[in-house]
């Protein structure tokens, strides 16, 4: 079992930046591929970034690609999400999930996952 706690979300102005943390319980973490997803009001969730569990491997839906990065501190058992130049329609609740199938490429598909956390909320104004 991993819990997850994301936290670094808050209200920002377009072209602003901020950084998301999920942080993971558990001696297990290393062996998970980790993800970002977002769900804006009235809309499907959608997939942000994905890292593997090395961290050597990243992928990122293209409405994000080049403004944010993904990136893993194992020691740590902490994901990270960096956004930059940030849009308004950057605006919705941003979750992490781990997947524990120890796939060779990380997953998008978020059902996939097997673990999530709660969310943060992130503000973008224009």
């Amino acid at each position: 079992q991993v819990q997850l706690v994301e936290s670094g979300g808050g209200l920002v102005q377009a072209g602003g930046s901020l950084r998301l943390s999920c942080a993971a319980s558990g001696r297990t973490f290393s062996r998970y591929a980790m993800a970002w997803f977002r769900q804006a009001p009235g809309k499907e969730r959608e997939f942000v970034a994905t890292i593997s569990w090395s961290g050597r491997g990243t992928y990122y839906a293209d409405s994000v690609k080049g403004r944010f990065t993904i990136s893993r501190d194992n020691a740590k058992n902490t994901v990270y999400l960096q956004m930059n130049s940030l849009k308004p329609e950057d605006t919705a609740v941003y979750s992490c999930a781990a997947d524990d199938n120890q796939r060779s490429i990380p997953t998008t598909a978020s059902d996939e996952y097997d673990y999530w956390g709660q969310g943060t909320q992130v503000t973008v104004s224009s």
